[in-house]
């Protein structure tokens, strides 16, 4: 429930961020026009989303079982490689990432076009809803709980669409830098299980045959149903009888992405001066 309530709050929040941010600058300048297209393809891009995942689902589930692993171990591959970019891209962007937006949205409004900003808005939620749908698949799949990932999913995109309106109307303001490395830990603690469950489904499905030796017994600890095994197998992606590979993987993954994210940014560079204030005390002639 943790991983998929993340993985629904930071998706749902970059999409959020960049309508709230379209959205004001439309209102503030009595765009209505705009405005009324922004949500009809904010709404058409969300049900876009929606049938994607629920297709992705019922096509998993018509594959015989052998290809229903093969079909999981694509899903979190592809998740994983999602989740790498995002979070190396946020590191490198999240605190300069609000500032970007509106300057873009300044810029677009500038030029007499409302389309860009339209078109930047319905973008936004496409991409972070597909990539919410693959996530959601491969983080349900490695679930012992479906019903508890999806309420998490459920709370997470809400909670993203309270504070994206909470940025429209002007009163929401969040440290992102702070926010999105938060976010970054967890979801580099899911992404390695989803790595480690990769692995599992991929030797499932006859692709990965070797390192397959166990190297620990933790089903004394992870009893099923209980919350430490929950915790362990739904966010951590830890098997009850893990074997080499599984172990190996999941910590070369870990490592280095924690690194990445927990390392201190490198301070930004000043904004340049405007020339006005370099000549305030310019002598008359």
């Amino acid at each position: 429930m943790l991983a998929t309530f993340v993985i629904g709050l930071r998706e749902g929040l970059e999409a959020a961020l960049i309508v709230g941010i379209v959205a004001a600058f439309l209102r503030q300048r009595g765009r209505s026009d705009a405005l009324r297209l922004v949500w009809i393809g904010v709404i058409l891009a969300i049900g876009a989303c929606a049938l994607v995942a629920v297709g992705l689902q019922v096509f998993s589930a018509s594959l015989p079982q052998a290809q229903q692993e093969l079909l999981e171990t694509v899903v979190a591959s592809v998740a994983v490689a999602m989740v790498t970019y995002m979070v190396v891209w946020m590191r490198r962007n999240s605190r300069g990432l609000r500032h970007d937006l509106e300057a873009a949205a300044t810029s677009a409004l500038a030029s007499g076009t409302a389309w860009a900003l339209i078109t930047m808005a319905v973008l936004a939620v496409l991409r972070e809803g597909f990539e919410t749908a693959v996530f959601l698949l491969a983080a349900f799949t490695a679930s012992g709980s479906p019903i508890a990932a999806g309420i998490g999913a459920v709370i997470g995109i809400a909670l993203a669409a309270v504070i994206g309106y909470g940025i429209y109307r002007g009163g929401v303001r969040i440290n992102l830098g702070r926010f999105f490395r938060i976010t970054g830990v967890v979801l580099v603690l899911v992404a390695a299980g989803l790595v480690a469950s990769a692995i599992h489904t991929g030797h499932e499905a006859g692709l990965i045959l070797f390192g397959q030796n166990q190297v620990a017994d933790l089903s004394w600890l992870m009893q099923p149903g209980s919350v430490i095994s929950a915790l362990l197998t739904s966010v951590l992606g830890i098997q009850p009888r893990p074997t080499a590979i599984e172990a190996l993987g999941w910590a070369l993954y870990l490592v280095p992405m924690l690194l990445i994210v927990l390392w201190p940014a490198a301070p930004r560079p000043a904004a340049p001066r405007e020339a006005s204030s370099q000549a305030v005390a310019t002598p008359e002639s």
